[in-house]
């Protein structure tokens, strides 16, 4: 599904930030377009409306290899979280070569975190990826909070079998642990499917 821009020699892959409301989904963003050489990113654009906010910017990782004499260009969306954004949200899934499921780890949002995951299943669904074959990982985010609840416990209602890559992280912390492990395994996943198509 990645997109081959061969005027430029670039592969451009789509990764979508999905997720309940407020869940860090921008911080995740915002922490990564700060910490990327700004010699080799885009603008970041926010898209506003009244209610809802969408991300994106795109940056060429230098550290990443070339793929048959190509660079990669990566392309980040971050998703509205609201539940009543649903179209906006299948719209942006469009193309989406990995998925990042940004979960809140506080306990009160517990319920809205599976409601998303089953939103995202949905939205995948319509555009004929599989889960378990598009490549996804799950975070954990906010983990400095006091109100987190353990990990084991949103394995449980989000990840049970472990099938998924997860990490935690605290996207809003100087140092933002978690964030950029989140998003090089999930490049790692779709470097993977495209040598295998290559």
């Amino acid at each position: 599904m990645s997109f081959i821009n061969y005027a430029q020699r670039e592969i451009i892959l789509k990764i979508v930030y999905y997720g309940p409301g407020l869940c860090g989904k921008t911080t995740n963003i915002k922490h990564i377009y700060q910490g990327t050489n700004p010699d080799a990113r885009g603008k970041l654009v926010n898209l506003e409306t009244q209610q809802e906010r969408t991300l994106f910017f795109d940056f060429l990782p230098l550290s990443l290899p070339e793929i048959r004499g190509f660079k990669t260009r990566l392309h980040l969306y971050s998703v509205p979280g609201q539940v009543f954004y649903s179209k906006s949200r299948r719209l942006i899934m469009k193309g989406a070569d990995g998925v990042i499921f940004i979960a809140d780890s506080q306990r009160a949002r517990r319920e809205a975190n599976r409601i998303s995951m089953e939103d995202l299943k949905e939205n995948l669904d319509f555009h004929g990826y599989d889960i378990d074959k598009i490549p996804f990982v799950i975070q954990y985010n906010k983990r400095d909070l006091d109100s987190a609840m353990p990990v084991e416990e949103l394995r449980q209602d989000l990840n049970p079998e472990e099938t998924y890559p997860d990490y935690k992280a605290c996207a809003i912390a100087p140092e933002g642990p978690g964030v950029f492990e989140t998003l090089k395994s999930v490049v790692k996943q779709i470097l993977r499917e495209l040598k295998k198509t290559s």
